[in-house]
């Protein structure tokens, strides 16, 4: 149940966001969710890709910091509160939401969210509550 996502330490330079961009394009990997959290020197990038490992290789090889972070994917109602309610059950199980941003699609008209957790080893508890319902690596890759 834990999905693989690629984190680029990036430089707060002139077209480094474009050259992460253009090898992966040039490599045929697909980006289907995306975060950027910067500073005025450099930005962490986080992204659900089609390949994991192989944008791991490509970025490796083209000298950038780079690495790979098990998260999961949590399918939710497109409606206000689900979002809340998830993240309730998650707290009253003791399990920390480190960060969280939304894929770029969805999944049968549902809303679908990436959250870091503290310890990916609790997604057998998350898988066991009622009403939240984590989406398998291999379909998230596809979408």
């Amino acid at each position: 149940m834990l999905v693989s996502q690629i984190s680029v330490f990036l430089e707060n330079t002139k077209g480094r966001l474009f050259s992460v961009s253009d090898i992966l394009a040039k490599n045929d990997i697909n980006v289907r969710a995306v975060s950027i959290a910067d500073t005025t020197d450099f930005g962490i990038l986080r992204m659900i890709v089609n390949d994991p490992e192989k944008a791991y290789c490509v970025l490796k090889e083209n000298n950038f910091t780079v690495r790979i972070t098990k998260v999961i994917a949590v399918e939710i109602d497109d409606t206000p509160g689900s979002m809340s309610a998830v993240l309730k059950k998650l707290n009253d199980h003791g399990i920390e939401v480190e960060y969280m941003y939304a894929f770029l699609g969805n999944i049968s008209g549902n809303a679908l969210v990436i959250l870091k957790i503290d310890d990916p080893d609790k997604v057998a508890e998350i898988t066991a509550m009622d009403g939240i319902k984590l989406i398998p690596a291999e379909e998230v890759y596809k979408l």
